[in-house]
């Protein structure tokens, strides 16, 4: 059988097949041969205790390419390099005369000039030097390349862009409509850059008498990327392979050149663009009673933010107000339609939590300077409903004009954990029926019923991870989250591939053409991640074209969960260093997650989550209860669940693992537990919120990968000297 290894930082190992078999693992021993990401063939010997299938590698296919990023070190008057990525597992011998200019401790990139085998570790040179650990920006560099994220593009790209037109040219207006005297605007964060969607709404009466339609009309005006990359060039080369862009504190790598993304293709304020438009009508209950796509020319009327915006929303006659009188009218037809949209939402039944974002404030060194909430304003929702409604829009238009394109697709539970979750709802006697086919409004209801609840942050938590995450799929099976039959994402071309493609697939169907992919290198059938569902299944063969969308799908999921991955990398490496200047001091919070092996507690003040481990617990026995998620004490009955108060103390720090732990403050050592029993718990914000396109798409991928990362959180970098090691996660199973 062959597959990819997929490596752990404790030697062992597993080999994934590519058949979509279960993972089979790979002893200590057979990984002394091979490296992560190797691509090998497997015969399974047995299984283990654990009822695992055990391999033992008979061949090495393919040996992995990419260098390997880690420290230099000096040991034993040998000069090695220890992986960045714990799951490598082996050091990097490197020859005296291959350290390039590197010293110790600096941080740098290997190519490999020996394989490993079982009785020799790998051998490698120095092919980069990137800079001391505690550079400005490390950790962004170490993560772009740990991941494999394409970083920077290639000479073609750079030369195309660099002879695209500064501005509009006469040729770029034709077969346009002209909305530049429609007054849309941008409504984005303060530290946007790019601002790919403008908006606008007016009132809208069709008829006359006991039969006029009133409602709103409102136009999503999105930006025509697809004007500027063109099928094959070397741009869209260069973005096909990115699939996204990659969003870190203070730097993104775009998927675009900056020529594009920040010039030609951002709605930038009083400035003519090129768009794709969905001119809607919305009747007074939010259904979308007509609609319709063309190109068109805008000019933003201006560049608002979610701030402004909420604050106009809240008082129109306040400061913010007096700045923009010629659009609050429009603002507040915005709202209207927002308003009517919500209520078709609700009549979905689309499940929706309330729950709390962080944001990472870093300071000139790049550094976290503080960590604070991110509060959804009206402004937010107004802008998510807005480009759901387009997203609907468009998968609509392309099933009814029978035209293959990629779907968001995001399924129901999968009867194991459907099951698991009837388990844990009946054992807390919540008297709301989970049916064998559950429908997105009965989750809905379920959140609804509970949010007064002292556990509702458990119990939201818990109906969030049995959900699957969502992926891009040429097959079209419902957004379930959003309880949609027919979902896609139209709204962001500049940082997201498929929106890219989406805008193709509508313009062939308004010239009444068809849209082809054509094969070629790029458009490959991606590694499928351990676990990780990145390629639907179709209930039947699939044609050449079809295939060919299948596989562009699989790319396009692979490569959001590798962003996700490496921003959240980033993001952990920052808060550990953060952390680090707080080792010893004590904090309040709250209990984000129970496992087998301890607690995650959310502190309350800096908004970081660690691990108390089992053994911190306590000197007696705790039972994990599954059906509850909780651990209790045998002896005492204290109990830990999700939403449980308590008061730790920072007890380490490992930057290399991304790893934060720490312990309990007992009676008598400082403030007394706030969490004991059931009666002490009380509600916190959930995982990820459900509510949008922006936050949305991200919630539900976020939601479903929740009970994976909170697994993956024991494991981690290396330690020069590792101490109890956590229990290893078993292998893996966004909008």
């Amino acid at each position: 059988m062959d597959g990819r290894v997929e490596g752990h930082r404790d030697g062992h190992g597993f080999v994934i097949p590519d058949n979509g078999d279960p993972a089979i693992y790979l002893s200590p021993q057979e990984m002394r041969s091979v490296l992560h990401r190797d691509r090998v063939r497997v015969r399974v010997l047995r299984l283990d205790r654990k009822g695992r299938p055990e391999g033992r590698v008979l061949d090495i296919l393919e040996r992995r390419k990419t260098p390997i990023i880690g420290r230099l070190l000096h040991e034993g008057g040998q000069w090695v390099v220890a992986p960045e990525d714990s799951r490598f597992g082996q050091d990097i011998l490197i020859p005296k005369n291959a350290t390039a200019s590197a010293a110790v401790g600096q941080v740098v990139s290997v190519e490999l000039t020996e394989p490993p085998s079982l009785h020799s570790q790998p051998v490698g040179r120095v092919a980069e030097v990137l800079g001391e650990i505690d550079d400005a920006g490390m950790e962004i560099e170490i993560a772009v390349r740990k991941y494999e994220v394409p970083h920077q593009f290639s000479a073609e790209t750079l030369a195309a862009a660099a002879a695209l037109p500064e501005r509009l040219r006469a040729v770029d207006r034709k077969h346009r409509v002209d909305l530049t005297d429609v007054p849309l605007v941008t409504i984005d964060g303060e530290d946007a850059r790019d601002f790919d969607d403008a908006v606008y709404a007016e009132p809208f009466k069709r008829g006359r008498g006991k039969t006029a339609l009133e409602g709103w009309r409102l136009l999503v005006a999105i930006a025509d990327v697809s004007h500027y990359v063109k099928p094959g060039e070397p741009i869209d080369d260069d973005a096909y392979e990115r699939a996204t862009s990659v969003y870190f504190p203070r730097r993104v790598i775009p998927m675009l050149p900056e020529k594009l993304s920040n010039g030609l293709c951002s709605l930038n304020p009083e400035q003519d663009r090129l768009a794709m438009v969905c001119d809607m009508v919305v009747d007074s209950d939010g259904r979308i009673d007509a609609y319709q796509f063309y190109p068109a020319i805008i000019n933003s009327h201006a560049r608002l933010t979610y701030t402004e915006v909420a604050a106009i929303l809240a008082n129109t006659r306040g400061p913010e107000a007096h700045k923009r009188p010629d659009l609050v009218p429009h603002l507040l037809h915005l709202h209207e339609v927002y308003r009517a949209l919500l209520k078709q939402r609700a009549q979905r039944g689309a499940v929706d939590f309330e729950t709390t974002e962080t944001q990472i404030v870093c300071d000139e060194s790049g550094r976290i300077e503080k960590i604070v909430p991110r509060t959804r304003t009206e402004a937010h929702k107004l802008i998510e409903e807005s480009m759901l409604a387009a997203n609907v829009c468009a998968a609509e238009f392309i099933t009814a004009g029978e035209h293959p394109s990629l779907f968001r697709v995001h399924e129901g539970p999968t009867p194991e954990k459907r099951v698991i979750l009837q388990g844990y709802l009946k054992a807390l006697g919540i008297g709301l029926h989970l049916s064998d086919d559950p429908a997105p409004g009965e989750y809905q209801a379920i959140a609804q019923a509970t949010q007064e609840r002292p556990d509702a942050t458990q119990i939201h938590t818990m109906l969030l991870r049995s959900m699957q995450q969502a992926i891009y799929t040429a097959t079209n099976a419902g957004h379930f989250g959003l309880a949609y039959g027919a979902y896609t994402h139209f709204t962001s071309p500049i940082r997201r591939y498929p929106d890219l493609l989406v805008h193709r697939v509508i313009k062939a169907l308004l010239g009444s053409r068809r849209y082809h992919l054509v094969p070629s290198e790029h458009t490959r059938v991606p590694e499928l991640r351990r676990g990780g569902k990145v390629a639907h299944k179709p209930a039947k063969p699939l044609s050449q074209e079809m295939a060919l969308w299948e596989s562009v799908g699989a790319h396009c999921s692979a490569n959001e969960r590798r962003a996700d991955e490496a921003s959240r990398d980033v993001e952990a490496w920052l808060k550990c260093r953060y952390m680090r200047e707080h080792l010893g001091e004590e904090f309040s919070g709250t209990v984000s997650a129970v496992t087998s092996f301890g607690l995650f507690v959310t502190l309350d003040a800096l908004y970081v989550e660690g691990l108390v481990h089992i053994t911190e617990l306590g000197g007696e026995y705790y039972r994990f209860d599954e059906a509850r998620q909780e651990l209790r004490g045998e002896r005492t009955g204290i109990r830990y669940a999700v939403g449980a108060r308590v008061r730790v103390q920072v007890s380490r720090v490992d930057l290399d693992g991304r790893k934060i732990d720490f312990r309990i403050v007992r009676e008598g050592e400082g403030e007394r537990p706030l969490a004991r029993s059931d009666k002490a718990r009380a509600p916190g914000s959930a995982v990820e919120e459900l509510a949008g396109v922006r936050a949305t798409d991200r919630a539900v991928k976020t939601a479903s990968r929740a009970s994976r990362s909170k697994g993956a959180a024991e494991g981690g970098g290396r330690s020069r000297k590792p101490g109890a090691q956590r229990p290893a996660p078993k292998p893996r199973t966004r909008r």
